[in-house]
């Protein structure tokens, strides 16, 4: 079970499981959309406001996207400013 507003673990195993190519193009935009969400309210909550499975998932994660992406000093809400133009510059 996942924190309240959260993407539930179950659902999350499920996406993964299930091959791209049997996914239809509305279901893979609604998984985009839902994983954008519970990333950004992952990184909006704090830890300690968090589960320990919750805090551990979340943490995985970001590992993952640190080794993926490459590593950043900027917060969500930074990366977000800045895309809409709203950057302190």
């Amino acid at each position: 079970m996942s924190d309240t507003g959260r993407k539930d673990f179950s659902t999350k195993a499920e996406e993964k499981i299930t091959p791209d190519s049997s996914k239809s193009t509305t279901d893979k935009i609604k998984e985009t959309f839902t994983d954008t969400t519970d990333r950004v309210s992952g990184a909006a909550q704090p830890d300690s406001d968090k589960s320990a499975t919750q805090r551990a998932f979340d943490s995985t994660r970001s590992e993952k996207d640190d080794q993926v992406h490459g590593s950043s000093a900027q917060t969500v809400g930074d990366k977000v400013k800045n895309a809409v133009g709203l950057g302190g510059n």
